[in-house]
Order: C-alpha cells, then sequence, then structure tokens
C-alpha cells in the first residue's frame, strides 16, 4: 500500500464510523429514516470512495439493492450462555468449539481461518418461529461484536457465503437500547461482506451454527 492508500483507508473508516454514529442516533427516535440515511450514505460511499470494495471499474454504475423495510425483523435481545439443549441451536460441526469463551477458528473466503470468541447467543423470535444465532469477538484484527449468518436466500437473492449483521470492528454496530440496555439486532441492515463485491477481499464467513434455515428478506440483496 502507498502512502495515499493508508490515508484514504483510515477516512472511510472515520466515514462509516460516523455513519453509524447517525444511525444510532437517528434509529432512537425513527428507526426507518435511519435504515434510509444508512442506504444513502452507504451507496454513495460505495460509488465514489477510492477504499470501497466495488471494483473501480464498476463504481460510477453501482447500486445496492435493498429489502423494503420490515420493522418486525428489529430486536432488541440479550446474550445469553450457550446452552448444548437449546433445540433451536444447530449441532457444531466435529472438532468446533460452542462454549462461550472459547476461542473458535472463522472459516474466511480466502486464506486462513481466523480467531473469534463465542461470547454467547441471541434468541430471536423470528415470524417464522424462534431461532437462535452465535454472537462473536473478534480475537485479533481491531476487536469488536461480530454477528455473521446464513439464511435460505444465499446463492439466490443474496451472497452464497451469507451476510454480517454486526462487524463492530469496521464500526457496524447499532449499539443498545437506551431503555433496556438490550443488543440491537435489525435484519433491515443486514449486509454483503466486501468479499461479494470483488473476491481478492478475505472475509470471515459464519459457521454452521449460524446458519438459519429461513429466508430473511432484509437488508441488503444482490438480486
Amino acid at each position: 500500500m502507498t502512502d495515499l492508500d493508508f490515508i484514504t483507508l483510515a477516512d472511510w473508516r472515520r466515514r462509516i464510523a460516523d455513519l453509524y454514529a447517525s444511525v444510532r442516533a437517528i434509529a432512537s427516535g425513527d428507526p426507518r429514516a435511519a435504515w434510509e440515511n444508512w442506504r444513502t450514505v452507504r451507496d454513495d460511499l460505495y460509488r465514489t470512495h477510492p477504499q470501497s470494495p466495488v471494483p473501480a471499474k464498476s463504481r460510477a454504475a453501482f447500486r445496492s439493492r435493498y429489502w423494503p423495510y420490515d420493522p418486525a425483523l428489529r430486536f432488541e435481545v440479550t446474550i445469553g450462555a450457550l446452552d448444548p439443549l437449546n433445540p433451536f441451536l444447530p449441532a457444531a460441526p466435529e472438532g468446533v468449539a460452542t462454549q462461550a469463551g472459547l476461542a473458535i477458528q472463522l472459516p474466511m473466503s480466502v486464506g486462513a481461518a481466523m480467531s473469534f470468541t463465542q461470547i454467547g447467543e441471541v434468541l430471536l423470535p423470528l415470524p417464522q418461529g424462534p431461532r437462535t444465532l452465535g454472537v462473536f469477538w473478534m480475537a485479533g484484527y481491531a476487536d469488536g461484536l461480530f454477528l455473521p449468518f446464513r439464511d435460505a436466500t444465499n446463492g439466490s437473492s443474496t451472497y452464497g457465503a451469507g451476510r454480517y449483521l454486526l462487524d463492530a470492528a469496521k464500526s457496524a454496530d447499532l449499539g443498545t437500547s437506551e431503555v433496556t440496555d438490550r443488543l440491537i439486532l435489525d435484519f433491515n441492515f443486514a449486509f454483503q461482506p466486501s468479499c461479494a463485491f470483488d473476491p481478492q477481499w478475505s472475509c470471515p464467513l459464519a459457521p454452521p451454527s449460524n446458519r438459519l434455515d429461513v429466508p430473511i428478506e432484509a437488508g441488503e440483496r444482490i438480486r
């Protein structure tokens, strides 16, 4: 990377952090307005910024696609301890730790696996019935909450390897409720990882335990 690359990367991270700060502020009174602002600012950055994950030749014409905002897919949840008897928690593959506090290796789209710590799970009251997703903490890189997921839209309407709900190391964090102190998860803000736009990017992917068996028709889509 050149000196200019480092400067533009720092600017990209600053702008994304500012975007999510505005999202959290607006969403406290109007989640839909926060989502509309997120779409507008994010799409502009993806089209114009030199650190956009979209290949340079495709940026000018780039337009994200989204499902309409669905208030039923915004939740305030508590991160609970992992429960091996939870019927909604899929069995982990052999050799993968599921106890909170233990490091696990998440697969990457490119390159070696990255170490994360699963700090617990959240129970989501989805319209199709309750489902569970694991919540992770990045053990390296920049630290922060991380919640990747897969669902039944992958490979058709969304990127085949899944989407992100939270990626706090990159400022994608919707915060907590001022009233309940519960974590805010809003699938309307689900987004494709950088590797969905260009395979040169290396992205951690959702483990088997974070694969939902139902379609989540909210947030960013490919088609």
